[in-house]
């Protein structure tokens, strides 16, 4: 009897997979030409701009391999170099309402190369005369500058690495215009691009590079800020691996599971779009001179809503954010909250059709029946988020609509109560909610340990949200909010969460 276990994934084992639900690469793709340099082996890349560039490669339309720089001491590339750089990327998720199920083998990746031992093979790309394009994601930690060597072999930093390549590409290629790069971050900061930009220039200052250099560098190379969104929670629990590498017929070191949703936004302009042609193969790579719209839509209705949520849905006994949207009332309340407040206060000028479009791909991907999304790893740094998130929306909407949120202040009533510190142990804070102790990850913690005792539950509500240290805003001279949050905050306490929105859910929201 066949067993996965005789077969791993392998260029030479194409040939004899013979499972009819595998998307398999095409033989001409092993001969197309390196035309990306990629910081970064971590499931994000794999799961998004590798997935796009191996779909538009399928298509004719890009035709052109990643060569993957592993820039961290830490674990090793032999997986990569087993299975000649293939992997399988399984889909699994909600489009329109149907289940999507899709496992391709991805051939985008042509070698993975380690800073750390073969700097010298990767400064040999810069001479390649196809190399395009630039990719990161080294963290939010990589985009910062550290004063480093770019004659180092290799530099420390990620902008020293990147510095130190494309001054190896300035001297290869004489300085041509032609020879620039699109350099594409996708590290989750606003402006990454720029930001980018301003380390590196900063850095050849440091590093006495040429001003010939500086001003290739500035003119001929295009920095693009940058947005991603999938959900790539990666290789699966080994009951699912199992199940799924018996139904493929093979074993896969790097198999990975993303969701169907998918979004690479990029500034840029007809010149970036025609160097990133393989955007073309899907509409999930956006590229626009200013990808602001994207950032709001994400941040306030996807980010926004979890953090109005995630309080709320722990209270009332939910684990994770599918199995509160299987719950008719908990997801009334989500699809309420994010559609009909959320939506009216984005602080940016949104259609009112892309919005609820937007807001109706995202409830897909909350009910996505493959993921489990734990409602307490999103209440992780919960004040901070709910600042950024929502603060500006509960602004907005209370300019613009006179009225109370009244879903929004659900949300901040069982935020308030979730933030409800009983205990500590060691440097962490405990909550207590119908008898079950969970942790309060909230660098806010001693905060609200010490606002509980002070004023007790009549009077918490009026003074958090008057204090503008929090929000940057008195959130309590917003006519009724108060008095609304303390309302619910009551109702919440008498411990039948689900009441409480069902009750809610009756209150008419104003067009």
């Amino acid at each position: 009897l066949f067993k996965p276990s005789d077969m791993k994934l392998s260029g030479y084992n194409l040939k004899n997979i013979e499972a009819q639900d595998v998307v398999m690469p095409p033989a001409s793709v092993f001969d197309l030409p390196e035309k990306v340099l990629q910081f970064g082996t971590g499931v994000l890349l794999r799961g998004l701009p590798d997935y796009f560039i191996d779909k538009a490669n399928r298509q004719g339309l890009f035709n052109g391999r990643v060569v993957v720089v592993k820039s961290t001491t830490t674990g090793d590339t032999s997986a990569f170099d087993k299975q000649d750089g293939l992997y399988t990327l399984c889909v699994r998720g909600l489009e329109n309402g149907k289940k999507i199920e899709e496992n391709i083998i991805n051939a985008a990746i042509s070698r993975v190369l380690s800073a750390h031992h073969e700097w010298g093979e990767i400064l040999k790309c810069a001479h390649n005369p196809h190399m395009q394009i630039i990719i990161s994601n080294t963290t939010e930690v990589g985009i910062q500058l550290v004063k480093d060597d770019v004659r180092k072999h290799p530099p420390v930093s990620f902008p020293g690495k990147l510095l130190a390549f494309l001054y190896e590409r300035y001297q290869a290629f004489a300085g041509s215009k032609q020879s620039g790069m699109v350099i594409v971050p996708t590290e989750l900061i606003v402006d990454n691009g720029k930001k980018l930009e301003s380390i590196v220039l900063e850095l050849a200052h440091l590093n006495g590079l040429d001003d010939n250099f500086i001003q290739w560098l500035e003119n001929a190379n295009y920095f693009c800020s940058s947005l991603v969104d999938r959900i790539v929670p990666g290789k699966p629990g080994a009951e699912d691996l199992r199940k799924l590498e018996s139904q493929l017929g093979y074993t896969d070191e790097l198999l990975t599971i993303c969701e169907a949703y998918r979004l690479w936004a990029i500034e840029g302009n007809d010149h970036i779009r025609s160097v990133l042609s393989f955007a073309a193969a899907d509409e999930g790579v956006v590229i626009e001179p200013d990808i602001n719209l994207f950032r709001e839509l994400k941040l306030r209705m996807l980010n926004g809503t979890h953090t109005l949520s995630c309080g709320l849905a722990h209270l009332a006994g939910f684990d994770t954010v599918r199995s509160a949207m299987e719950h008719p009332d908990m997801s009334a309340f989500i699809s309420n909250l994010m559609l009909q407040e959320i939506a009216a206060g984005i602080p940016y000028n949104v259609p009112d059709a892309v919005a609820k479009d937007f807001g109706r791909k995202v409830l897909d991907r909350f009910r996505n029946p493959y993921l489990d999304h734990h409602w307490l790893s999103i209440t992780m740094q919960y004040t901070s988020k709910m600042r950024m998130r929502n603060v500006p929306v509960i602004m907005k909407y209370a300019a613009t609509k006179k009225a109370v949120p009244e879903n929004i202040a659900l949300g901040f009533a069982a935020y308030l109560l979730f933030l409800r510190p009983v205990v500590k142990k060691g440097e962490t804070y405990y909550g207590n909610w119908n008898g079950q102790e969970y942790a309060i990850n909230d660098d806010h913690a001693n905060y609200f340990y010490q606002k509980w005792q002070q004023y007790g539950e009549a009077d918490i509500a009026a003074y958090v949200l008057g204090d503008g240290s929090l929000w940057g805003e008195d959130l309590s001279a917003i006519p009724g909010f108060a008095a609304s949050v303390k309302e619910k905050m009551a109702a919440l306490s008498q411990g039948d969460v689900i009441k409480t929105i069902q009750s809610n859910l009756i209150k008419k929201v104003p067009a």
